[in-house]
């Protein structure tokens, strides 16, 4: 009767397990959908894949496309917990968007040894594609080396050669400072000194002061999300701006303009890789967007709409959900939809050209979400180093 009953078990298990080895195509979108990056990534990012998956048709070699999302709270162990849960347990191929780059630095880890595809579209740090490159990891929208060379690069140019960052204590601040400040000081201008400011604060006025006492003419804000609001809301009540120091938003999207509105954000210079109003395709994709969120897309909504896309056509070009032949796809297939026209590199990295815009004043604006005027297109080349020099083994 025992013997009987374990057959029986083995025979359970076996069938538990099918599924998750016959199914379709699993997505996974793991990012922040309740704290300081919500806004920047978070639920509007899984409605944009739902919108990749819809535009796709569904189903991919004949299986249906499933998606399944969580919230990650910005904690790379608990990031680390889901995604080993989505692999070895819900047969999920692959993981994308993965805002915070500690997170997506340690999910890409565990990608690698799981023999599992991750893109990264919502963290930030050039590490990803550099020195933690893997074989099945991708980087998609923008990078800190891209942010540097844009608005770093941008400023230096227009007169702001001196330096003080504002700078998020974990991976992603470390990076947009080093890859600013390189800039800086190759372009002749001069880091005078940097605070580091934990995730997630609430009072920015210690670090305002020390920036404000460094007399830098620009301060360089090397975070994201709340963190870069609310630095410029209280830069205001210290009279920064009035007292002659311009602000750099490194990472700025549409989506903390918006949080910001017009009278406080306006002259912020900033790059993103997409603006829903640069041409007809961007205004399309932007009008679809809308009507399902209430809210204009940022490039990290269209890139993980991209980034989603493009996996989806890797695996039809492959004719398998195999990571290696799905990988091998992704780095010969050109990227062209309404987020970018871009190609990825052997490290994995998707190059496509970047725009350096200006915040419109409140009177410049003529229309809900006008928020930007061009300033420059930086192409994708000069944002991105080549594959040889961004310090990834995978090209030695």
């Amino acid at each position: 009767m025992k013997s009987g009953l374990l057959a029986a078990a083995a025979v359970g298990g076996l069938l538990f397990a099918l599924p998750a080895s016959a199914q379709g195509v699993k997505i996974g979108i793991l990012n922040d959908q309740s704290g300081v990056y919500a806004d920047y990534g978070g639920k509007s990012s899984v409605e944009a894949a739902r919108m990749a998956i819809e535009d796709f048709g569904g189903s991919v070699l004949g299986e249906k496309i499933e998606m399944v999302t969580a919230d990650h709270q910005n904690k790379p162990d608990l990031a680390v917990s889901i995604a080993r849960r989505w692999y070895e347990v819900e047969g999920v191929d692959m993981i994308t968007e993965l805002t915070t780059s500690s997170v997506a630095l340690a999910v890409q880890e565990l990608s690698k040894e799981k023999k599992k595809i991750d893109i990264v579209v919502g963290a930030a740090t050039s590490r990803l594609t550099g020195d933690a490159c893997t074989p099945y990891g991708f980087h998609w929208a923008y990078d800190t080396h891209a942010l540097a060379i844009g608005t770093g690069g941008a400023l230096v140019e227009a007169g702001g050669d001196t330096w003080f960052f504002m700078t998020a204590d974990y991976a992603f601040g470390y990076a947009l400072e080093k890859d600013t400040g390189d800039v800086v000081k190759e372009k002749g201008g001069k880091v005078l000194g940097s605070v580091r400011i934990p995730l997630n604060s609430s009072d920015f006025s210690s670090f305002l002061l020390q920036a404000q006492s460094s007399k830098a003419k620009i301060i360089g804000l090397a975070n994201a999300g709340l963190d870069t609001t609310n630095s410029i809301k209280q830069a205001a009540e210290f009279g920064i701006v009035k007292g002659g120091q311009k602000l750099a938003g490194l990472l700025l999207t549409l989506s903390e303009v918006h949080g910001l509105g017009l009278e406080a954000a306006q002259g912020l210079v900033l790059t993103e890789g997409f603006y829903w109003d640069r041409d007809d395709k961007s205004r399309a994709f932007g009008e679809r967007f809308f009507k399902r969120t209430g809210r204009m897309p940022s490039m990290i909504h269209a890139g993980t709409y991209s980034a989603t896309l493009q996996y989806l056509k890797a695996v039809k070009a492959a004719g398998t959900r195999d990571s290696d032949a799905v990988a091998k796809k992704l780095k010969e297939l050109p990227v062209d939809d309404s987020f970018a026209q871009g190609k990825v590199l052997e490290n994995g990295r998707m190059v496509h050209d970047l725009y350096l815009f200006e915040v419109k004043k409140p009177s410049e604006s003529k229309k809900p979400w006008d928020y930007y005027k061009q300033l420059a297109v930086v192409p994708g080349d000069k944002a991105f180093p080549s594959a040889k020099d961004s310090g990834c083994p995978l090209t030695k």
